[in-house]
């Protein structure tokens, strides 16, 4: 017998499939099977289990192409089965893990270990990055045909930059080859190196050291540059920086494969919003000025910058205890992302229900290659978020997540996830 549920009632956003009306939605054998007014009334449906949606949205489960499981090597701070749960408290339905794990995912036998932990212990779809030099050294490259015949669904060294650029422009045409995409974290070292804060007038202030735009703009551009030479795709994370957005629009103009991503606390948060030296709102690349975030909303509602995704970077109490020079860069965000991007662009009219919707379903399984993902299409895997677009609450400790890291906390944000089902199943509940 076949397992079917009902979603009925609610609004149906579906940007990929320009759908967007009261919809009701059937699900089958953890697929959907139809999505149509007036399911719920069809005699042959009238004993199927149903979720009455009245009042949500009904949305494509979220794809965050940029994460942070920690497991193997740091599972005092995130296991891949708690960094898991914490995406489905936020409506989240798959993620890709960065490389940076301790050993560093740049082999084969490593990948297959962790696909086969997110196989036993995840809630959630699970895609792993696979390194693109190795230890993420810098030096060598990886053998991406390996990592992608067992598995990996991207290369990044994200958390370091690869700052050689002709070992990357290797990288860039290798990947072209395998039809792989590159994700990079944009930084020169030379300009950011001990730097923990933005530079600018409130790093001035508190004595801290800043890291100048230009740290993250320069490889920018030098990505772009390398793109228009080999043909290739390449992915930049967590953009800050009005002049990468500028960048990143500049090249899209001249059809370049270039896609881009930001992070809630990126358009959200600015430097001189940061609380004396709680390091809890110290990330790489940091918090810029307002002028930056108002680019980055820019950049997000024109399309200049393709997805939304989270950088959940959880780190344990006392890392974070060290202070603003000490303690290492990173903010979690699985479960507050929905909402801080609500918050921010959608009841501020920044965005329109569909494109910010787009922004964190479509969009990043379009840039993954993932077919079955960010829509609601028949055949389609029928991972499903329901949103309650107007509640207000506010994030506090204890998390999901084993760790508490966020500048968000104690922050009143408007919307959450309702709901969050992944092949069907219901995976978090409020």
């Amino acid at each position: 017998m076949s397992e079917r549920l009902l979603i009925v009632g609610g609004t149906v956003v579906d940007p990929a499939r320009g759908v967007e009306a009261v919809r009701d939605v059937l699900i089958e054998n953890g697929k959907i099977r139809d999505v149509a007014a007036g399911l719920s009334k069809k005699p042959a449906l009238k004993d199927v289990e149903t979720i009455v949606a009245v009042g949500l949205w009904v949305i494509p489960g979220l794809v965050d192409m940029h994460v942070h499981l920690r497991e193997p090597g740091r599972e005092g701070d995130e296991t891949i089965a708690t960094g898991t749960a914490a995406a489905a408290r936020g409506g989240v339905t798959t993620v890709l893990a960065m490389a940076n794990t301790e050993p560093v995912t740049d082999n084969p036998s490593q990948l297959a270990f962790l696909r086969a932990k997110a196989a036993a212990d995840a809630k959630i779809h699970v895609l792993f990055a696979g390194a693109v030099t190795l230890g993420q050294k810098g030096e060598r490259l990886t053998e991406f045909a390996r990592l992608k015949a067992a598995g990996a669904a991207a290369l990044s060294d994200d958390g370091r930059p690869v700052m050689h650029a002709g070992l990357f422009r290797r990288a860039l045409e290798c990947a072209k080859d395998l039809g792989l995409v590159v994700i990079d974290h944009c930084e020169d070292l030379t300009l950011s190196h001990g730097a923990c804060v933005n530079e600018g007038p409130a790093a001035l202030r508190k004595g801290l050291k800043g890291a100048p735009w230009a740290a993250e703009t320069v490889q920018v551009m030098r990505d772009i540059a390398l793109t228009e030479l080999t043909g290739a795709r390449v992915h930049l994370a967590h953009l800050s920086a009005a002049a990468s957005v500028a960048a990143v629009r500049d090249a899209k103009r001249r059809g370049l494969p270039v896609t881009a991503e930001a992070c809630p606390h990126h358009f959200v948060l600015s430097d001189e919003m940061i609380p004396g030296y709680d390091a809890d709102w110290k990330m790489n690349p940091p918090l810029r000025s307002a002028s930056d975030r108002a680019a980055l909303i820019e950049g997000l509602a024109d399309g200049t910058v393709d997805a939304i995704a989270t950088d959940h970077a959880p780190h344990g109490c006392g890392a974070k205890a060290q202070g603003m020079d000490a303690a290492p860069f990173g903010v979690i965000g699985l479960e507050t992302s929905l909402a801080a991007s609500l918050t921010e662009l959608f009841h501020k009219k920044a965005l329109t229900r569909r494109e910010l919707v787009a922004r964190l379903t479509a969009a990043p399984a379009a840039i993954l290659g993932l077919k079955n993902k960010g829509t609601l299409a028949p055949g389609a895997d029928a991972d499903v978020t329901l949103v309650d677009p107007d509640t207000v609450w506010t994030p506090v400790a204890p998390f999901v997540s084993k760790s508490r890291n966020t500048p968000f906390s104690g922050r009143r944000l408007k919307g959450r996830a309702a709901r969050t089902l992944v092949a069907g199943r219901t995976v978090h509940a409020l």
